[in-house]
């Protein structure tokens, strides 16, 4: 095999990992530019990847079995939107109980459908991924360029000022973080019908966390969005493909590591710097100013 005959596969299994991350840094940067931050991603994505899998088993149509990972990772962020917009409860600690809910119950819902390959599989390569690219084109276009993004920037940045605009900040941010919910579960139903196409408990890995570090990587940004899934799915796909040469143990810490950094370095310079959006993370009750 060539050089580039290599690279370019490198380049093709970057972009079929990177598809779950980028739909569901997508759904992130929507919750986040509304100011929820949403930590149970994985929740969300291992909920998705269960229910994919199992209505995809039963019916033998894959693409039914992600429409029920959207509902379903819809329904978890309608719970998380409830507990930090309705209760105006601490966000992160929100996210995080929904994420171990979720690992807890597809655990215990999957224990009769691990060792099972799906019967019907999505061909990983077939629409998903370019599907993803002209969907963070068109959440760029809308959220830069119509009345609907400048609302959601606004609650994002000032909810104040939205709701002396007349704006309902509390449905604003409901929509924008079950959007983003829907988004998580197509990206962890696309894992068990498509990427690898069976269940397994756990099969996302730890990858819901890289999606919250990809909002920011991208700076909230929905076509910054495009190349940060690609650089982390193929670290990702190298953290496999290099074993062979060297040890696999700091390879497979690579993108985790390069998540902490990530972080570490949004900590360091705060996330202005990110030019994240200024009410993020931090609970509104209308008519304050």
């Amino acid at each position: 095999m060539g050089v580039v005959d290599w690279i370019l596969g490198v380049l093709v299994r970057g972009m079929a990992l990177g598809t779950p991350l980028l739909w569901g840094a997508l759904g992130e940067i929507y919750a986040e530019r509304a100011g929820v931050v949403n930590l149970g991603v994985e929740g969300m994505m291992i909920l998705g990847a269960f229910f994919a899998f199992a209505a995809a088993q039963v019916t033998g149509h894959p693409g039914l079995g992600l429409l029920v990972a959207a509902v379903i990772g819809g329904m978890a962020a309608l719970l998380h939107a409830f507990v930090s917009v309705t209760l105006r409860a601490n966000q992160f600690v929100s996210g995080l109980a929904l994420s171990m809910l979720g690992l807890g119950l597809a655990g215990l819902l999957g224990r009769g459908w691990e060792g099972f390959p799906l019967s019907n599989p999505l061909p990983e390569l077939s629409i998903l991924p370019p599907l993803g690219v002209l969907l963070a084109v068109a959440l760029w276009a809308l959220l830069y360029h119509t009345r609907w993004g400048i609302i959601l920037r606004t609650v994002g940045e000032s909810p104040a000022a939205a709701d002396a605009m007349g704006i309902d900040v509390a449905l604003v941010r409901y929509l924008a973080v079950v959007f983003g919910g829907m988004l998580a579960g197509v990206a962890g139903g696309f894992l068990s019908v498509a990427y690898r196409p069976s269940w397994t408990e756990g099969m996302t890995g730890g990858i819901g966390w890289i999606v919250v570090a990809l909002a920011i990587f991208a700076s909230w940004d929905p076509l910054r969005a495009i190349g940060a899934a690609l650089l982390f799915g193929t670290l990702f796909h190298l953290s496999f493909r290099l074993q062979a040469w060297i040890p696999p143990e700091p390879l497979q810490m690579m993108p985790f590591a390069f998540t902490i950094l990530v972080l570490a370095i949004a900590a360091r310079w705060g996330a202005r710097a990110w030019q994240a959006p200024a009410a993020l993370g931090l609970p509104y009750l209308r008519g304050e100013r």
